[in-house]
């Protein structure tokens, strides 16, 4: 069925709205204004005739003046984030003061309140009527189909690929069924859509997920932050400059938007030509012809100063929302919970109502553009679930919005000039608990740092209790208490030192002398900095004796990685030992409790370039589901167990079947699999570059 054909065209097209609507703005505007003369001093109508005049202008110079300026005068309005197009329009309004006689509008700054306000009054109306801003796309793009004719028909369908970050697969199947997700829940009733799940890599988190997604390729990615000892640097995804190297590394110009995609708030852009509010491309640090395409991305949103006055109304009201929302918390001792004060409060409406009203502006228009693949990223659900919990109302709520966007965008498909087909997705999910600091009385780095020979900070506190010993694994040689032996091992090397002297100074800072740690959600990452490349588990007993038993004995410890010289990668846990190389295990298998593929992907990092001398997973308890992440959030992800490694996959039911999905980069063979199904030709790779992969000659 073409979009033309489609009979559910949406409630916008139907005869007379947009007349009736634009007289009710007419009115409405009007009348504010005989309100502003009234209450403003510098500001006066004094003919009766006048408010209906100047509204008719000021409509004039909004409609068709003002987007033809804003062309020019792009930069000023995305760098203000907006402000400075009120400022501009403001300008205008001053000028169209002077068309009519006996108006006056004393100064820019009264212009301004006059142009917020009547943009107030349009985007009530919008609101009250459920008439969304978008409404020149639908008829725009309606236009445009049937002027294309039969060309357009040739094409393949498009493909919209929407990201609900952190939205894990058991909490999309529970909001379905009680009525959070109801685009999804129709979808799914009538059979155009499928619901099913995909496994992540250890790293479940969105710098492996997508690099991984949309450049077939997430080698080396450890985590959301990682630190490399060659260079002495911690890299870091939502880092421009780190991002744009890891780009670098992974792209070979055959990404999964290559060819005219775009790629909408992320952080890679796999090789879109595309993009706006992409960490990967942020204009400083791409060539200036691309920069130009990164804006345009804005143009339809600053086009309009009533999305801006809409847009920064919802994000007050948002933040109202979370305040009020924090103090509940509060008093109704709901736990666990982190604190929610300060800048978040803030940080919050930025990516639950800001962001994610940018990125729709910009999907509409890469629809009206026909644009052949289009990916964006809506981060709210999981900014919110970091500090609310993954189901609780607050985030609840966000996953409604975003439903409510999603199916805006589903009606404007139906109505772009070439068909789209939307799959939604999320690229991990999250799993809840106590933060390790708060329910330890100590965080990771000092944690690691106090076995390591660093000074205890004043005022900490240990709450971690001995646990019941372990078997210890038979790489050890012997069979026993994995802990005692450990410090026994330990105790009879001649050559015992609690740690290594330290060199220079670096530019990372260190948990201990030698010793730097970094974590990333439910993974910590330890490196031993005054050795080269990887350090094994004999010179880790030799240097930092009481490391290794610590940890493992920690009840915040789920299982450590670590490389012995003897038997190579082993996984240490509290009851037991798996060895990799072999995949044998001694007692317990400290993997059993997190999904049947952990040592297939643990044995992946493991061979990482950059992968630590440790690699520490959180512990998770099955029975209750919660673990506790070694970043100060109640919802967290990026390592092993519970929800945080079940994304969602919501696709076209006549798409072919995936199967099991395991790893990011088998989802983008999936995703390229779709796209060669439709008709989409294969990207060929940049020559130049055709060596930046990781590993690659």
């Amino acid at each position: 069925m073409t979009p033309v054909e489609d009979t559910d065209t949406g409630r916008l097209l139907r005869g007379g709205r947009l007349i009736a609507r634009l007289l009710l703005v007419w009115v409405l505007v009007a009348v504010e204004l005989h309100v502003l003369d009234v209450v403003l001093e510098d500001f006066a109508l004094p003919r009766w005739w006048q408010p209906t005049a100047f509204a008719l202008l000021y409509g004039v110079l909004s409609a068709v003046v003002w987007p033809l300026v804003l062309r020019v005068a792009l930069p000023v309005a995305i760098f203000t984030l907006g402000i400075g197009s009120l400022l501009l329009l403001g300008a205008g309004l001053l000028a169209v003061s002077f068309v009519l006689p006996d108006v006056v509008v004393a100064n820019l700054r009264t212009a301004v309140l006059v142009v917020v306000a009547v943009s107030a009054v349009s985007a009530l109306v919008s609101s009250l009527l459920s008439i969304d801003e978008d409404e020149v796309f639908f008829r725009r793009a309606a236009r445009r189909f049937r002027r294309a004719g039969d060309g357009d028909e040739e094409q393949p369908p498009g493909v919209l690929l929407l990201q609900i970050d952190g939205l894990g697969y058991d909490t999309v199947r529970r909001a379905v069924r009680d009525g959070d997700l109801p685009t999804f829940a129709a979808w799914l009733a009538e059979g155009s859509h499928v619901l099913t799940d995909w496994h992540c890599d250890w790293s479940s988190q969105t710098g492996a997920s997508v690099c991984g997604m949309l450049h077939g390729s997430n080698e080396d990615i450890l985590g959301f932050r990682w630190y490399e000892k060659d260079r002495d640097h911690v890299m870091a995804c939502a880092h421009p400059a780190d991002a744009a190297e890891i780009e670098r590394r992974h792209s070979d110009g055959r990404g999964l938007l290559a060819g005219g995609g775009a790629a909408r708030s992320g952080l890679f852009t796999g090789d879109a030509d595309h993009a706006s509010l992409t960490m990967s491309a942020v204009p400083l640090l791409t060539p200036s012809r691309r920069r130009a395409r990164n804006a345009n991305g804005y143009y339809t949103y600053f086009a309009n100063p009533v999305n801006l006055v809409r847009t920064v109304g919802a994000a007050v009201v948002d933040i109202l929302r979370e305040v009020s929302a924090s103090a509940r918390q509060r008093r109704a001792d709901v736990r666990p919970r982190v604190k929610r004060g300060g800048f978040y409060p803030f940080a919050r409406s930025a990516t639950t109502v800001i962001t994610r009203d940018l990125v729709v502006s910009a999907i509409i228009g890469d629809m009206m553009e026909a644009r052949p693949v289009v990916y964006a990223d809506f981060l709210g659900y999981d900014e919110v679930a970091h500090h609310t919990g993954i189901e609780r109302y607050d985030a609840l709520a966000v996953v409604r919005a975003i439903d409510q966007q999603i199916g805006r965008l589903h009606r404007a498909a139906r109505l772009a000039p070439r068909p789209y087909r939307l799959v939604v997705l999320s690229d991990h999910g999250v799993t809840q608990g106590w933060a390790f600091t708060d329910r330890f009385g100590e965080s990771i780095e000092a944690l690691v740092g106090r076995l390591c020979g660093a000074e205890p900070r004043k005022g900490g506190r240990e709450r971690a209790k001995p646990t019941n010993p372990w078997q210890l694994d038979a790489a050890l040689a012997e069979a026993g208490p994995i802990a005692p032996r450990l410090r026994a091992r330990a105790g009879k090397s001649p050559d015992h030192r609690h740690r290594t002297p330290e060199g220079a100074p670096g530019a990372v800072a260190r948990a201990a002398p030698g010793v730097v740690v970094v974590v990333s959600g439910h993974v910590a990452m330890v490196s031993f900095t005054e050795h080269a490349g990887r350090v094994d588990l004999e010179t880790v007993e030799r240097e930092f004796p009481d490391l290794l038993p610590a940890l493992v004995d920690h009840p915040g410890v789920g299982f450590v990685l670590v490389r012995s010289s003897e038997t190579g990668p082993v996984v240490l846990g509290r009851d037991g030992v798996h060895r990799l190389a072999t995949g044998s295990v001694t007692g317990e298998d400290p993997l059993a409790g997190y999904g049947p593929h952990a040592a297939d992907l643990v044995r992946r990092t493991d061979g990482f370039a950059h992968c630590p001398d440790l690699l520490i997973n959180s512990r998770y308890s099955p029975s209750t589901d919660d673990a506790s992440p070694f970043e100060p959030h109640v919802g967290s992800h990026g390592g092993l167990g519970g929800g945080q490694s079940r994304g969602f996959l919501v696709h076209p039911a006549d798409l072919p079947p995936v199967g099991e999905i395991v790893g990011a980069e088998a989802l983008h063979r999936v995703l390229r699999g779709w796209l060669t199904h439709l008709g989409h030709p294969e990207p060929e790779p940049r020559p130049a570059d055709a060596g930046s992969r990781v590993g690659a000659p």
